[in-house]
């Protein structure tokens, strides 16, 4: 049987581990505030890159496909991470 627990109004499951930042699940290839660089393989629905890093969906705002660009992690869900251009 797993656990919940119930914060601030949103469930946490037993299976998913603290990060100092927020909750995320163990098993994802990415950590928030790391940087991954990616290509930009399509367009999500609102019109954000999205890129895969060990295939895991990672949308990045302002991009398109194509592009090749350094992402930093800015949020890390179950199923999918948000990210950032990092401008060098």
């Amino acid at each position: 049987m797993r656990k919940v627990a119930v914060a601030g109004g949103r469930r946490m499951e037993s299976w998913m581990s603290y990060s100092g930042s927020g909750f995320r699940p163990s098993n994802v290839p990415v950590e928030e505030g790391k940087v991954y660089e990616a290509k930009i393989e399509d367009i999500g629905r609102e019109g954000d890159g999205l890129a895969r890093i060990a295939n895991f969906v990672v949308f990045v705002p302002g991009t398109k496909i194509g592009d090749e660009v350094k992402i930093k992690i800015t949020k890390v869900h179950r199923r999918m991470a948000f990210g950032e251009v990092v401008r060098e």
